[in-house]
C-alpha cells in the first residue's frame, strides 16, 4: 500500500486540499493523512514536491503514431496540399517510423502526463509498441477503402488487424477498438459491416468527420479540390456517400467523431442527440487550415487530443491545451482551462471506456503530478496555471507503479 500526498488533489468535486490517496494498483482510500496513516500503518508515504497538484493520469483520445517520423516533410497551411504531400511521402515516412521512433513518442506523451491514449492504427505497425508501452492504449484499427471492387480484400485485412489486437498479451494494457477513416474514404457497405462488428463485440468506435471545407464540398456537391484528388489518384469523380448517410450509419452506436470543424448546427445537434462525442485537435485544425470548432456553441462532450505528428509538432498534451486556450478567446480563460482539464481526464476516460480519469475509490491508480513554480492565490485558477506553467509533469504512476 502507498499513500500519496500533494497540496491539492483534482477530484470530481474540484480541487481539494488536506487529503491523501491510498493506492495499490487501484485507488483504495481518500482521506486525511492522519486517518490514512492510522488505517494503513505499514504504507509507504509519498510526499509530492511543494506547490504540487495530484491529477488523474491524462488521456489523449486521438493520436496517430504511424507518421511520427514527420518533422518538416509534409505541407502545412491548407488541407488538400497537405493530403497530397501525405500521398507523395507516405512510404518514406512510414519506412522511417520504426518501433524506436514510436516508442520515443509514447515516452514523450508520458512525460506530459498522458497515461492512456487512443491510437489510430491504419496498418497495424504500432501494435508491438503499444503492447510494450506502460500506458493504457485503446487501439483503433482503422478501416479505409472506397472502391467496392477491393472491398473484400480491404475488409479482410482490417479483420486480421482487429483479431491481432484482440489477441494481445494479457499483460499489456491494450483495448481493441475500431476506427472509420472518413466519409470520403470508406464505402458504405464496409462502413456498415464495421459498425456491426463494433456493436457485436462492444468495441469503442471512432471516425474522422468533416475536417475540412474541401471534404464538405465533395460530399455535398461532388465538386471542388477533392474531385481533382479522386480523379488523380483513384480515377473516380463521384463520392461514395453523403454527409447524412454517413452520420446516420452510427445512429445505433455511440461514436467518437474526430474534428467536426465543418459540421453545421443540424449535424452537431444530431451528434448530441445520438450521444456521440468529439475529439477536438486545435493545433492540427490550425496547421491544416481547417477552421475552428466553436466549442462555446456546442453541448457535446469533447476531449482535447493531439492528433498525430503528420499534422502537429508534438504529442505533448500541454502544448495542445495552451494552443486551445489561444484559439478559443470567446470563452473566459479560467473557465476554458477547467473544461480542458476535465476533457483530458474524466471525459476522456468515459470516451475510451477506461476505469480511470478520476481520483475515486476503485479507479485505476493512474496519476500525474504537476508542480507549479508557486501555488496560485486563487483556487479557481489552478487549472489555468497548470496549463500555462507545465511542459512536463513531475511524476507519473500507471497502475500504481511509478514511471516518471
Amino acid at each position: 500500500m502507498n499513500i500519496i500526498v500533494a497540496e491539492y488533489i483534482y477530484t470530481p468535486d474540484g480541487f481539494v486540499s488536506g487529503l491523501g490517496v491510498a493506492f495499490g494498483d487501484k485507488i483504495e482510500d481518500i482521506d486525511s493523512i492522519g486517518l490514512l496513516s492510522a488505517k494503513y500503518p505499514d504504507a509507504n508515504i509519498i510526499y509530492a514536491k511543494p506547490h504540487s497538484i495530484l491529477y488523474p493520469g491524462f488521456i489523449n483520445t486521438h493520436v496517430h503514431l504511424e507518421f511520427s517520423a514527420n518533422k518538416t516533410t509534409l505541407a502545412y497551411g491548407d488541407f488538400m496540399p497537405w493530403l497530397d504531400s501525405v500521398i507523395d511521402n507516405r512510404d518514406d515516412l512510414m519506412g522511417a517510423c520504426d518501433n524506436s521512433v514510436m516508442s520515443s513518442e509514447c515516452e514523450n506523451m508520458m512525460k506530459s502526463g498522458i497515461t492512456s491514449f487512443g491510437a489510430i492504427s491504419s496498418f497495424g505497425n504500432e501494435l508491438e509498441v503499444c503492447e510494450k508501452t506502460p500506458q493504457r492504449v485503446v487501439l483503433f484499427n482503422e478501416l479505409i477503402g472506397s472502391n467496392a471492387s477491393y472491398a473484400d480484400i480491404l475488409y479482410g485485412d482490417f479483420l486480421n488487424r482487429v483479431d491481432a489486437s484482440m489477441k494481445c498479451d494479457s499483460h499489456s494494457r491494450i483495448t481493441p477498438a475500431i476506427a472509420i477513416h472518413s466519409p470520403y474514404s470508406v464505402h458504405p457497405i464496409l462502413l456498415q459491416k464495421a459498425v456491426n462488428l463494433a456493436k457485436e463485440h462492444s468495441l469503442p468506435l471512432s471516425a474522422h468527420l468533416l475536417e475540412s471545407s474541401a471534404e464538405r464540398e465533395w460530399l455535398e456537391c461532388g465538386e471542388g479540390e477533392f474531385k481533382e484528388f479522386f480523379q488523380k489518384y483513384f480515377n473516380t469523380s463521384v463520392p461514395v456517400t453523403n454527409i447524412d448517410e454517413f452520420i446516420h450509419a452510427f445512429d445505433t452506436y455511440p461514436t467518437h467523431f474526430v474534428h467536426c470543424v465543418q459540421a453545421n448546427e443540424k449535424e452537431l445537434a444530431h451528434i448530441k442527440e445520438k450521444n456521440h462525442t468529439i475529439a477536438h485537435c486545435p493545433r492540427s485544425n490550425r496547421y491544416l487550415g481547417c477552421g475552428r470548432l466553436a466549442i462555446e456553441d456546442i453541448d457535446i462532450p469533447f476531449s482535447i487530443a493531439t492528433d498525430g505528428l503528420s499534422s502537429n509538432d508534438s504529442l505533448n498534451i500541454f502544448d495542445e491545451l495552451r494552443a486551445g486556450l489561444m484559439l478559443h478567446q470567446q470563452v473566459p480563460i479560467a473557465e476554458l482551462a477547467d473544461k480542458f482539464m476535465e476533457s483530458i481526464t474524466a471525459i476522456g476516460a468515459d470516451i475510451l471506456r477506461l476505469n480511470c480519469g478520476t481520483i475515486e475509490v476503485g479507479k485505476e491508480a493512474d496519476f500525474a503530478i504537476v508542480t507549479l513554480p508557486q501555488m496560485p492565490q486563487r483556487k479557481e485558477e489552478l487549472s489555468l496555471w497548470t496549463i500555462l506553467h507545465t511542459k512536463e509533469v513531475s511524476e507519473v504512476y500507471i497502475g500504481g507503479e511509478k514511471y516518471v
